[in-house]
């Protein structure tokens, strides 16, 4: 079995860990970025009332499809970014880490095979954290009963129903501009990992341990995770609400005529904070869940590695 393979099923399994850890923290930012009411709610008063309205299980509605999600997009973001990571690797000599550039490179073909492929997954994810919100555009009763929340297969029959098979990859076009967010992740965490080998490199080596090569703890991939997550999702968040309000499906989002469309239109519409709904949950959440992706990929990417390796000795 290839690095390349492996890599991405711990992948899978550290997003799936991940995603399982701060779901609520999902669902609370995903709520906030397609709301467009002017009143505001902190994270506090949002789970009071989702809870309220919707039950304690209420903080997990999408959790499946969210599994499923996380499972596929790590998968396969693992796999082709390992992959053109060893192609780079093979290519040149004398160095074991990437230039910043071929960061960027590695982390822009990953992010797009990755996002074409996961894109319908996250449509249902979405359709069904928002499911219960009143739509906008619509007006409803006093009072009216709260609608039965559906299942994946439910919400992939509404949606094909409603807007036909294209709904699958509504979004895609933000989606694809935040194919930088991970390039700008992996390409921070790879230039701080190599600065912090080189640097406790260079005192082992100092201090006598003339070919001593500095091994990262746990820890320090947990801390680079959650560092390059901080950066990349603080940089790119008004993407990321207009991406969330198209893949819901809301009416008033299908107005926009593209990414910067959307954007300028929120700002005209809601202001500046419009484009940054649920960005303090958005962060904390994202910046746990890398950092646990990181620290728990290497992790289980060890483990599996050694595991086979009788295996693939044979």
């Amino acid at each position: 079995m290839s690095d390349s393979v492996i890599h991405a099923l711990a992948g899978a399994a550290g997003g799936i860990v991940a995603m399982s850890a701060t779901y609520p923290l999902i669902f609370l930012s995903t709520r906030a970025a397609v709301e467009t009411k002017k009143e505001h709610k902190t994270p506090y008063e949002a789970v009071l009332d989702i809870i309220k309205r919707e039950g304690f299980f209420g903080l997990y509605s999408g959790l499946n499809s969210s599994l499923l999600g996380i499972a596929v997009t790590n998968g396969v973001y693992y796999y082709f970014y390992e992959g053109t990571r060893n192609l780079l690797l093979k290519a040149r000599t004398g160095s074991k880490g990437l230039s910043t550039l071929e960061s960027m490179l590695a982390g822009l073909i990953a992010g797009s095979a990755t996002t074409v492929i996961s894109n319908p997954i996250w449509v249902v994810q979405t359709t069904q954290a928002v499911y219960t919100l009143p739509d906008p555009d619509k007006a409803s009763p006093e009072g009216a009963p709260r609608a039965e929340r559906p299942g994946i297969l439910q919400t992939i029959q509404h949606i094909l129903r409603k807007d036909g098979i294209a709904a699958f990859w509504r979004g895609l076009g933000p989606a694809l501009v935040l194919v930088i967010n991970p390039i700008i992740q992996y390409t921070v965490f790879e230039q701080l990992k190599n600065w912090l080998v080189k640097g406790r490199t260079a005192k082992l080596r100092a201090g006598g341990a003339k070919n001593a090569v500095a091994i990262l703890s746990d820890f320090d991939y947990f801390l680079l995770g959650a560092l390059s997550k901080l950066v990349a999702t603080s940089s790119t968040y008004p993407y990321i609400v207009v991406k969330s309000r198209l893949q819901a499906g809301q009416a008033h989002a299908q107005r926009y005529k593209s990414a910067l469309d959307g954007i300028l239109t929120i700002v005209k519409e809601e202001g500046i904070e419009g484009l940054y709904r649920g960005v303090g949950s958005k962060l904390i959440q994202s910046v746990l869940t890398a950092a646990i992706l990181f620290a728990g990929q290497k992790r289980i990417y060890e483990v599996t590695k050694k595991a086979l390796a009788p295996v693939i000795v044979k």
